[in-house]
């Protein structure tokens, strides 16, 4: 439906523009409480300024219905526990960010503790431990001769190489493969 422009500004257009607004007002995918409570004041404002008016129980339950699947056990408490005729919008925005900031919490929580189980399955895992048993005593002997030779190579540097220059001399040795 397209308006003319004469009828753009006129306050009663607006008025029922807003009211659809409010009417269809639904929490978007993706979106975080503290952006639905900016976009809601926003249109309630507007209407208010226009001359509607609404009660606290009526804005609460709106606020409690336009919010999506995710919030429904948070939304049953706070149907159930709290005097929605009272509540002010501002304290109900209030108790759902506090519910959205703990549960975000938990989630990277969650996160970080799986992180950690993952790494420590992938090195308590029993049936891999004893198919590779075999294969680890062969590595190990490996190292520990790699490491043996390592230590004759070392030892054999700290006594020629504590010698000065002119006391080493290379016509004492014998080459064991050509015999010079």
């Amino acid at each position: 439906m397209q308006l003319c422009k004469g009828n753009v500004g006129h306050p009663r257009t607006r008025k029922h523009a807003l009211i659809q607004e409010y009417e269809l007002f639904k929490m978007q995918k993706g979106e975080n409480i503290y952006d639905v409570g900016k976009r809601f004041s926003h249109i309630v404002n507007h209407l208010m300024s226009l001359g509607k008016t609404f009660d606290k129980e009526e804005l609460n339950i709106k606020i409690l219905k336009c919010l999506d699947r995710s919030w429904l056990p948070k939304v049953t408490s706070i149907s159930e526990s709290k005097d929605l005729t009272s509540m002010t919008v501002a304290a109900l925005f209030g108790k759902l960010r506090e519910h959205e900031l703990e549960i975000n919490r938990l989630v990277v929580q969650e996160s970080e503790n799986k992180h950690n189980k993952v790494i420590t399955l992938k090195a308590c895992n029993h049936k891999q431990q004893q198919k590779s048993s075999g294969s680890d005593q062969d590595t190990m002997s490996l190292l520990l001769r790699k490491f043996s030779k390592f230590l004759k190579k070392r030892q054999a540097l700290k006594r020629y190489g504590s010698k000065k220059p002119s006391e080493f001399n290379t016509n004492k040795y014998i080459c064991y493969g050509c015999g010079e």
